[in-house]
């Protein structure tokens, strides 16, 4: 089965690395791979030690007459069986070159909401009628697209999965912010957006009783938003908050936190900063948005709250700040989870599966 995979360029490595393993594992499986990319992308010389054929390209616009002219001239002279689209210029580009010809599309899909059936661009990406499936990264992304879809089964689940390896960071050092020694800290990494949640977090953190050494890291971009300013300085614990903004040592500081929180409202896929809290064994407190929720189970590998409920985030970090044996034992159950339920080698396995199928 030969395997046409069109990616970004443009990820950063910690977020590429799920789906380019599992474009390895492909390969080494004996699928051949060709991967088109820009020659940027941090993982190219990794796919070529790994004898992956590289082809330096990436779609110019959502649709161009070039891009569809190289793309069917492509197909005709170098035959795959399956063509695996990640971003929508790939989808819409592929899907019109590909008319005709054999070759079989998938296309990826990272996250809930934006996609309907009564929207006419939709039909040029994720609803395009030439697509023979699409691959979820959680049940809740697929459930959600399925609504959309007049085949419901092109739509499949597939977990982007992880391997315990790949996070070997040492705990950061907390030093530099003067915390108490006695402090409990909370993570939060997320750019803040509003989906993210991060202004419901910060309620939260006022919830709680005022005589415990709680402190928040706001970790990611967008932490010095007016809005967000005004809402932390008029905080009950406003020095108890830590803005740190963009972090390239992220998974360091979640490793060096006591909980982690991700408050994100709606929106969510598959959440790398949940996974990495797990995987460090720092439990997770996670909204029950998207995907969020399947990563644990509520009360044993981690905890899950209702969106938008400041009070119930509170209530979770307490449980966590008062019995350190359960938090200790909840961080233990969280990695052993991702490693059991999200292990890369599934997701190769269950991709080559359906790609047989179809």
């Amino acid at each position: 089965m030969k395997i046409l995979i069109m990616t970004s360029s443009g990820e950063p490595l910690n977020s590429i690395r799920p789906e380019a393993e599992i474009f390895i594992g492909l390969h080494r499986g004996g699928d051949p791979v060709t991967i088109m990319t820009g020659r940027e992308n941090v993982y190219w010389d990794r796919w070529v030690e790994a004898g992956i054929e590289m082809i330096d390209y990436e779609p110019r616009k959502r649709l161009s007459r070039k891009d569809v002219s190289f793309m069917r001239t492509w197909l005709k002279e170098n035959p795959v069986d399956v063509a695996y689209l990640f971003n929508n210029k790939a989808i819409c580009n592929t899907a019109f070159a590909a008319r005709g010809l054999p070759v079989k599309l998938v296309a990826y899909r990272g996250q809930t909401g934006n996609i309907f059936w009564y929207d006419p661009s939709c039909y040029l990406t994720i609803l395009h009628p030439r697509l023979n499936g699409i691959s979820c990264v959680s049940n809740a992304v697929r459930d959600d697209l399925r609504k959309q879809l007049s085949k419901p089964q092109k739509a499949r689940t597939v977990y982007k999965g992880h391997d315990l390896d790949w996070y070997q960071e040492q705990p950061a050092d907390l030093s530099f912010l003067n915390l108490p020694e006695n402090a409990f800290v909370v993570g939060c990494t997320a750019n803040n957006r509003p989906r993210k949640g991060v202004p419901v977090l910060v309620e939260a953190m006022g919830m709680l009783p005022p005589d415990v050494e709680v402190h928040l890291l706001l970790i990611g971009n967008g932490m010095d938003a007016p809005e967000l300013l005004q809402q932390i300085s008029k905080s009950p614990v406003a020095n108890k908050i830590h803005r740190l903004g963009f972090r390239t040592d992220a998974p360091a500081l979640t490793a060096a936190c006591n909980c982690t929180v991700l408050p994100a409202v709606k929106r969510e896929g598959l959440p790398k900063s949940v996974i990495e809290s797990m995987v460090y064994e720092v439990p997770a407190i996670t909204t029950d948005t998207g995907g969020s929720a399947e990563l644990m189970i509520d009360g044993e590998s981690g905890f899950v709250v209702p969106p938008h409920d400041p009070g119930a985030i509170a209530d979770r970090i307490m449980k966590l700040y008062s019995d350190p044996e359960m938090a200790r034992a909840m961080g233990k159950a969280g990695r052993i989870r991702i490693h059991d339920h999200f292990h890369v080698k599934q997701s190769i396995e269950k991709t080559r599966e359906w790609f047989r199928e179809i």
